[in-house]
């Protein structure tokens, strides 16, 4: 019984040793309660303390649960990928949605391309190793040298992991293609799970990158096909728009996951992609020497797709009223894509049978895969509503040369579309150029403005000898800016050289090369001053041989020896006319679409790149830049002026939008704003077009004075001796009121053709008055010959309140600065329009 009731102290030894082990784990647990216990009530009693409101508590939560959502879809996404890369066959079978389904499930003619994949699958730690090569050896040094708080810069791990590039299908073009050449299309797709950390040991800061996705549609070109060996002369690859992407960031870039900033920070590697990679960019690999790679590299498109969007009929009406009782109308708009460059029509309200009679013009470089997408939309103010879709093959177009035609609409029970579309050739000679000056009827009058007559592209080789700019002992970082009239495109930046060399291609569109003239000037980024400038007309190039030049300029306003190789080439668009019988139909076919509508928008919505107003300054990719009037918010966001697909991202007259990178959808598009049409009144930007309908309405059956929008006070002068351009700002009178409690205006000013944010003055707001004074004096860094050349373009526009809708143009006026008189100076009053284009002078 004692050794039953008294257990030897051993015994109790063995039962205190558990019993204090279990201690120990609950006083740890016990401390982490109470760490995170302590982590949430903080916030809750320092808002209590400080007598701010529990709101921020909820909205806290609220973002908290977001980022949580949002990293989990997108964690779903990349598992639900890794397993279609795993076994696909078993993850079709489990249901995956048609959006997903490789390329060759679609399309009959896209073939599988396993042998491919497995070629790959062996080859990529060798890949990888090359990679990690690139990274350090190429892209490590370009970003030190890059700024001096990057000197500290590197990589301290490059590991693409396990899974390799895949191929979904191929598809190789064996009709409508040269001889010479091999036109393959890849659906390539990329899911990995890469480690990509980098390093800047002077701020200890780590970031990067723990996983990556990336989708397209790549094309390779075996060309020219020659009769020795390697058979093939050269390499080309390029994506036909741009790639899907989605990055898992980690470290401090791990913020860049927070929603809104996750979407930004993708588009902005879209864009640095789109600069390399995206159509008319391309990567040349020669495989012989005689290969002439400039030529490959940057080709002379295909042709120019002129897309008449005139009007529309028997639409859905999708608006409702009484939470869908009674049906209404909708507010019809179209968004128009050839490859990257995306063209958004104005807005008809009310309308079931819109008419636009807008005109495109969109660049066309490979046709065999290109298509021209239209979709279709009803204006909401919070998601727009889907009216229908069309797609047509750009190669049949081409057969046909012109087409007039009413299309049905796609995916929608019903409507249609009256399109009236053009494929105009490149001719390298002048002989139809006066019946084509004709044909778009470009007189005097019209120097830069209506259709095109010509094509000019631009080869940017490189600069020698450049002076050092401000500073004698330093090296500049030069840039080029091109310009015709108000379009303007800028090169990149070349950093800390006196010998740059950028083999970028530029294209323009032409309206009368007999009467206009392509500028240039070479400027120092760092120190915003000239390094050179020179001036070819363009009449020049109609009686050079095949109307190509390529040679040293030299620069004027420059040092001695100072010049600048370009290659310029001057096409004219000519449309051939073929004779047909009347009774002849076209053989353009309608494309279906062969996946869901969702699915198609959830593949545009990825590829959006905005850059829509983010005001970045840098240059623009080497993209088309392609218009003539401004667009003020895209035009902020980079050089090349009044717009271009081309932000976008020139998008004045019709624009590559490989700067404005928009989508489809625009549901999602960033910059929801109309692309100004080159051969309409509805081409007018938005603001004029808003500031016209008031003047209507303030017009109201009276008769309206001379100066119906008021008149604003300058004094304009260039000072010799600190070599700029001054601008006094005094006051304005009678402007229009845009409420019930006057308006709010303030006055900036830009010097055409330099829209940058950099470049844009503004005053300060005056609250509630029609008559402010300002007394404002702004500056402009411009050399006298080159300022005479420039245009002030001064507006008048409505602050309102933060979140107002009473936001606006309240006038404008451009000011030609080609005066004898400027070095005096001059103040008077002129007069304010809708477009600045009309002003009057008060003395």
């Amino acid at each position: 019984m004692s050794d039953t009731e008294a257990p030897g102290p051993e015994a109790g030894a063995a039962r205190a040793e558990p019993a204090g082990a279990a201690l120990s784990v609950d006083v740890a647990g016990l401390l982490a309660q109470l760490a995170r216990s302590f982590a949430l009530l903080l916030p809750v009693y320092a808002l209590g303390y400080l007598g701010l409101s529990f709101s921020w508590v909820l909205l806290a939560l609220g973002l908290l649960v977001w980022c949580r959502r949002s990293r989990g879809l997108k964690a779903t996404r990349l598992c639900r990928a890794l397993a279609l890369l795993e076994d696909e066959e078993r993850t079709v079978r489990l249901g995956v949605r048609a959006c997903d389904l490789p390329a060759w499930v679609h399309f009959p003619d896209t073939e599988r391309a396993e042998w491919l994949n497995k070629t790959v699958k062996h080859m990529w730690p060798f890949i990888c190793q090359f990679i990690e090569k690139l990274f350090r050896e190429t892209i490590e040094p370009a970003v030190r040298g890059a700024n001096a708080h990057l000197s500290t810069f590197s990589f301290t791990r490059v590991d693409m992991g396990q899974q390799p590039l895949r191929v979904n299908g191929v598809k190789v073009y064996t009709e409508n293609v040269d001889k010479r050449q091999i036109i393959l299309d890849l659906q390539v797709s990329f899911v990995g799970n890469c480690e990509i950390d980098l390093e800047i040991k002077r701020y200890f800061c780590r970031a990067g990158v723990k996983s990556i996705q990336i989708h397209g549609t790549m094309r390779v070109i075996l060309e020219p096909l020659i009769g020795d060996m390697p058979l093939v002369g050269a390499l080309s690859i390029f994506f036909l728009r741009k790639p899907l992407l989605e990055i898992n960031w980690t470290g401090l870039t791990n913020l860049l996951d927070i929603p809104g900033l996750n979407g930004l920070s993708d588009t902005i590697i879209l864009d640095i992609i789109s600069n390399y990679l995206v159509l008319p960019n391309r990567i040349t690999v020669p495989l012989v020497s005689e290969v002439q790679i400039a030529q490959l590299r940057f080709p002379i498109p295909k042709g120019v797709l002129r897309i008449h969007f005139i009007e529309a009929q028997d639409l859905q009406g999708k608006d409702t009223y009484l939470k869908g009782l009674l049906k209404g109308k909708s507010d019809p708009y179209g968004v128009i894509r050839v490859g990257t460059q995306i063209f958004q029509s104005k807005v008809i309200k009310e309308n079931l049978s819109p008419r636009w009679n807008e005109v495109y013009e969109a660049l066309v470089y490979e046709h065999p895969g290109q298509e021209l997408e239209i979709e279709l939309f009803d204006e909401d103010p919070d998601k727009d509503d889907f009216l229908g879709s069309l797609l047509l093959d750009l190669t049949e177009v081409e057969k046909e040369r012109l087409l007039d035609e009413w299309f049905a609409l796609d995916e929608v029970p019903r409507g249609k579309l009256h399109l009236k579309l053009e494929w105009l050739s490149p001719v390298p000679h002048a002989a139809r150029l006066d019946q084509v000056l004709t044909d778009i009827r470009a007189d005097k009058g019209q120097a830069n403005d209506g259709p095109s007559s010509s094509l000019l592209i631009l080869y940017l080789d490189s600069a020698r000898n450049l002076p050092s700019g401000k500073k004698v002992n330093s090296r500049p970082n030069p840039l080029v800016r091109m310009s015709i009239g108000h379009k303007a495109q800028e090169s990149k930046i070349r950093y800390k050289t006196n010998e740059p060399v950028w083999e970028e291609n530029f294209t323009f569109f032409i309206h009368n090369p007999k009467r206009q003239d392509l500028e240039v000037e070479v400027r120092d980024e760092q120190h915003q001053c000239s390094l050179g400038s020179l001036k070819v007309p363009l009449s020049r190039l109609l009686t050079s041989e095949d109307m190509t030049l390529n040679q040293r300029f030299q620069l004027s306003n420059s040092g001695p020896n100072s010049t600048l190789k370009m290659k310029l080439a001057l096409r004219v668009l000519h449309l051939e006319k073929q004779d047909r019988s009347p009774d002849h139909r076209h053989s353009a076919q309608v494309k279906r679409p062969s996946v869901s509508k969702e699915g198609r928008k959830t593949s545009v919505r990825s590829q959006m790149s905005v850059s829509p107003g983010t005001g970045d300054s840098s240059p623009a990719p080497s993209t088309p830049v392609i218009g003539g009037a401004a667009k003020p918010g895209l035009e902020e966001r980079a050089p090349p002026a009044e717009a271009s697909p081309q932000g976008p991202r020139d998008l004045g007259r019709s624009s590559s939008s490989l700067q404005v990178g928009a989508t489809c959808s625009p549901g999602h598009i960033f910059v929801k704003e109309p692309t100004p049409s080159i051969a309409s009144d509805i081409s007018l930007p938005i603001a004029t077009q808003e500031l016209r309908q008031r003047l209507r309405q303030l017009e109201n059956g009276t008769t309206l004075g001379q100066s119906p929008l008021g008149q604003i006070q300058l004094t304009i002068r260039h000072s010799s001796q600190r070599n700029k351009l001054v601008v006094v700002v005094h006051a304005c009178r009678n402007l229009i009121a845009f409420s019930e409690d006057g308006s709010d205006p303030y006055v900036r000013v830009y010097l055409l053709p330099d829209k940058r944010r950099s470049g844009r003055r503004k005053t300060h707001v005056s609250k509630k008055t029609l008559n402010p004074v300002f007394d404002q004096s702004f500056d402009f860094s411009v050399s006298l010959p080159d300022v005479q050349r420039r245009t002030l373009d001064v507006a008048v526009k409505n602050s309102g309140g933060f979140l107002s809708k009473d936001k606006g143009l309240l006038g404008k006026v451009l000011v030609a600065l080609a005066s004898e008189e400027l070095t005096k100076g001059w103040t008077q009053w002129y007069d304010l329009t809708e477009d600045g284009m009309r002003p009057h002078v008060v003395t």
